[in-house]
């Protein structure tokens, strides 16, 4: 199969710059436009981000079986889900960013029915989203480079929005519901405008014998993956952290170091290292493999978790060096996990014959999703039980709970992600046998015509 050329891989990281108007935005802002703006209690808010990422993490698995369910002659499988599902999200993110004074309950509804419904429309979008990178390329390098592109528009969104919004955020600031307006309003055209161009150059190109996937096939490909489960695992784990750091990040900058000037500061950082790790990954995932990268990364972040936790909040560059340490983890094992979840594609058509991309990225986003949920209401229960209180100078207790949810928490989480990937067995070396073995059972005929049809011998052994 030929490599990818650049555009289809620009192409393909500007459909998460999309993703991200509106994923990023909330996960930087919704809790404290929640807690500042509409005036819901942070435990209240807890339970709300709780209760609806859950939700969408099994709107993420009905996305996936309506995915493998589908398949347009003209358009292939996944991308009419970009173009058509493209504006009702980000419609929808203007109406989760725009809580109406209805009075504590009413307003607390109105937040539940449109974060849930915002989910759910980014499920149907960011399911076929991610499950093209592996209908795009077998191939391990230009894998790595589709991450780093995702990444790169990924981090360009949430850069700017640390750059440009998070310094408005200030306690008491007046006019923030129309800065989210504004903000949501503008993206709305900008969004539309990157998903179509996404669905305009990263096209699919890796055979597909079955073309609409049957639901046994899909729970079939699923069960015998046993890459995928402690995959999932291990990231569950790893954004339980990153969830609770996210969350509080802001926070963490204005209230307890008392320099909300920084953030725009490690924004840029963070554009910057993105742009180096994307040059450098695919070397590094070619020298070491991926499951050495993505241990040493979240052993580098559990580290800068533990600063940020013990460091005092008047030695403030200590604390924001624990920050920049804890963020370059995440921003490495962020670019190679996809890589990582596209190779348990091949691992599970290997087993049964089928490729199953939807339902696989599927799972792997339920467990990813379940692990933002909890680690996003862990961190403002921690706030709530420190005490947060919006618009006023914090007490000691307050300032603790934001330091367990942005330091003790991503630590603790990302070592548990480090233990279950410790026993992963897909190797690179693994990933290309099952590779040559698939190639060489298509090439012969084997591959199944029909639903339900018998995989031919396999010649590679992994548990």
């Amino acid at each position: 199969m030929k490599k990818l050329n650049k555009l289809s891989i620009i192409g393909y990281g500007a459909g998460d710059a999309a993703n991200n108007l509106a994923f990023t935005t909330a996960t930087m802002f919704l809790l404290v436009y929640y807690t500042d703006v509409a005036g819901i209690s942070a435990a209240a808010a807890g339970t709300l981000l709780l209760a609806v990422r859950i939700f969408d993490a099994f709107a993420d698995v009905f996305a996936g079986r309506i995915v493998d369910r589908s398949y347009s002659k003209r358009f292939g499988k996944f991308r009419p889900f970009i173009m058509f599902g493209s504006i009702p999200l980000l419609l929808l993110s203007v109406a989760t960013f725009s809580v109406p004074q209805l009075g504590e309950s009413g307003s607390l509804l109105y937040a539940y029915v449109t974060y849930a419904a915002l989910g759910l429309a980014y499920s149907l979008v960011n399911i076929p989203y991610g499950s093209l990178a592996g209908a795009m390329t077998q191939d391990p390098g230009d894998r790595a480079k589709l991450g780093s592109a995702r990444m790169i528009g990924a981090l360009l969104v949430g850069s700017s929005l640390g750059i440009f919004v998070a310094p408005l955020i200030k306690p008491g600031a007046a006019g923030l519901q129309a800065t989210f307006t504004t903000l949501t309003l503008v993206f709305v055209v900008i969004g539309a405008g990157l998903y179509f161009f996404t669905a305009l150059t990263a096209k699919e190109r890796v055979h597909r014998a079955v073309p609409n996937v049957t639901f046994k096939q899909s729970m079939d490909t699923l069960k015998g993956n046993k890459p995928l489960l402690m995959l999932c695992l291990s990231s569950f784990f790893f954004l339980t952290g990153y969830l609770a750091l996210t969350s509080v990040q802001l926070y963490y900058l204005r209230d307890v170091l008392g320099r909300l000037d920084l953030y725009p500061v490690l924004s840029i950082i963070q554009l910057v290292l993105t742009f180096v790790l994307s040059a450098f990954m695919p070397r590094m995932v070619r020298g070491a493999g991926k499951k050495r990268v993505y241990i040493v990364s979240s052993l580098i972040s559990a580290a800068g978790g533990a600063i940020v936790f013990f460091t005092p909040a008047s030695q403030v560059w200590i604390g924001f060096s624990g920050l920049v340490i804890s963020v370059t983890g995440v921003l490495a094992v962020s670019i190679v996990v996809w890589a990582l979840e596209a190779d348990t594609v091949e691992y599970g058509e290997w087993k049964t014959g089928v490729r199953t991309e939807g339902i696989t990225y599927a799972l792997f986003s339920f467990t990813r999703k379940t692990g933002q949920a909890v680690g996003g209401a862990l961190a403002a229960y921690a706030l709530a039980l420190g005490g947060y209180k919006s618009g006023a100078a914090q007490t000691a207790e307050a300032v603790h709970g934001i330091q367990v949810a942005a330091g003790a928490l991503p630590a603790v989480m990302t070592l548990l992600a480090v233990l279950v990937m410790a026993k992963y067995k897909l190797t690179d070396t693994m990933h290309a046998r099952i590779l040559a073995d698939i190639t060489a059972r298509r090439e012969s005929g084997d591959a199944p015509k029909t639903a339900g049809a018998a995989v031919g011998p396999v010649t590679t052994t992994i548990n």
